[in-house]
């Protein structure tokens, strides 16, 4: 982290507000994942039901990053984060007001838009706001927050589940989603629009230049656009194959109580933390297509151990870490890469609609997990869907132009 030492206040108020701003992203996001045993029990869903509202909100996610990502290259940076962090704080809020699928499945969706919107500006405006040597650590130190976002929803079940009865907490910690857009008050008063915006905007005004948004579907940069998304896709696919359906493997096939769960949980996000500091790291010195595929393979690997291996619980306690770490460590550089992927005019949109698209494709595979577990283990379902996600990713990874140390230039 020493090269935090060479940031100016205004860039490291930029990492506070898009770290903080993905961290409570994640929180909101996963809570869902930890109250889906209890909602099967409640209200009777299945498994597959379960999974088909984990994937309407990343469906929506999909929309909502794009959205957002249009809207910043229009209005600005700045103004969406906050729009963005506002709206899926609500909406986690009002999800535990629910009392039926429906309507769960109705706020998750209305969750998702934020959810999606979030990412896409915080990251964008992180890259535009970093030299291009410490560019990689920094989009990859804003994407550890997932980590931190995801440990304290684990924390806050493991507490909440603990005092009180199963049928009142998951809603305590819908409710607690809201506390978080708190960080909203900050941004407006410390985060200032980049350098890189402001000067894009005034010279496209000044030759009466007009971009649309439909420009990353151009012969010029449609495979960029193809490939980059089938890059993220393959990367979340796998992960939230994993993350989603994890809580519920290690208490239905594992037999661990809600205190132990949330104890190998907590190894697990540890490794993810690190993984994700590491990876930034790496991503700035090895290049960022070497850091994915040397990421997928280890987590393919690992995967595939931790889930279709027998193994004692003592060792997948221990296995939970380095999983963590290359489950969650592979996104560390796509931040900085799909800034560097696309130019400064469109920028948002490019990057905002690569990202969620291929959220939104990955997003297919909890269902699918759920779909395969009614006619094989849970573990077996989870290990298939991700094996063959990394797969993906490699062959998008080899067929990307290489992008370290690139300088984003403001009129391109």
């Amino acid at each position: 982290m020493i090269w935090l030492r060479e940031t100016n206040r205004q860039e490291r108020v930029t990492l506070t507000a898009a770290f903080g701003g993905f961290a409570v992203d994640a929180f909101d996001f996963m809570i869902y994942t930890f109250v889906i045993p209890t909602l099967i029990a409640s209200w009777g869903m299945s498994k597959a039901e379960a999974g088909f509202i984990a994937t309407a909100s990343l469906l929506s996610s999909a929309i909502g990053g794009w959205a957002a990502g249009i809207l910043a290259d229009k209005f600005g940076r700045v103004k969406i984060l906050q729009l963005t962090i506002a709206w899926f704080a609500l909406f986690t809020f009002l999800s535990g007001f629910t009392n039926s699928y429906g309507q769960l499945m109705f706020t998750r969706i209305m969750q998702g838009l934020g959810f999606g919107g979030e990412w896409s500006v915080g990251s964008v405006l992180v890259a535009e706001m970093m030299h291009a040597q410490n560019r990689g650590k920094a989009a990859g130190f804003v994407q550890s927050s997932w980590a931190i976002g995801w440990g304290a929803a684990a924390i806050a079940f493991s507490l909440t589940y603990s005092l009180l009865d199963a049928h009142l907490a998951w809603r305590v910690l819908f409710w607690i989603g809201v506390v978080p857009a708190a960080l909203i008050v900050y941004i407006r008063r410390h985060v200032k629009e980049s350098a890189n915006f402001q000067e894009t905007r005034a010279r496209a005004n000044a030759v009466g230049q007009r971009t649309s948004f439909l420009e990353i579907f151009s012969p010029a940069l449609l495979k960029t656009t193809a490939l980059s998304t089938l890059l993220v896709a393959g990367m979340q696919g796998a992960y939230y194959s994993m993350s989603t359906w994890l809580p519920t493997y290690l208490k239905t096939e594992r037999h661990l109580s809600v205190l132990n769960t949330g104890g190998y949980l907590l190894v697990l996000i540890g490794g993810s933390f690190c993984g994700y500091l590491t990876s930034a790291y790496l991503t700035d010195r090895l290049g960022r297509k070497n850091c994915f595929i040397l990421f997928a393979v280890s987590a393919a690997v690992l995967v595939i151990t931790y889930t279709l291996l027998p193994m004692t619980d003592v060792a997948m306690l221990f296995l939970g870490f380095p999983l963590g770490f290359f489950l969650s460590g592979i996104f560390a550089g796509i931040g900085a890469f799909l800034s560097e992927l696309f130019p400064s005019r469109m920028r948002g949109s490019g990057q905002g609609f690569c990202y969620n698209f291929g959220r939104a494709l990955g997003a297919t595979c909890p269902p699918l997990v759920g779909y395969l577990s009614n006619t094989m283990p849970l573990g077996q379902a989870i290990g298939i869907l991700a094996g063959s996600a990394y797969l993906a990713v490699i062959g998008a990874a080899l067929s990307l132009p290489e992008t370290k140390g690139k300088v984003l230039l403001a009129f391109d």
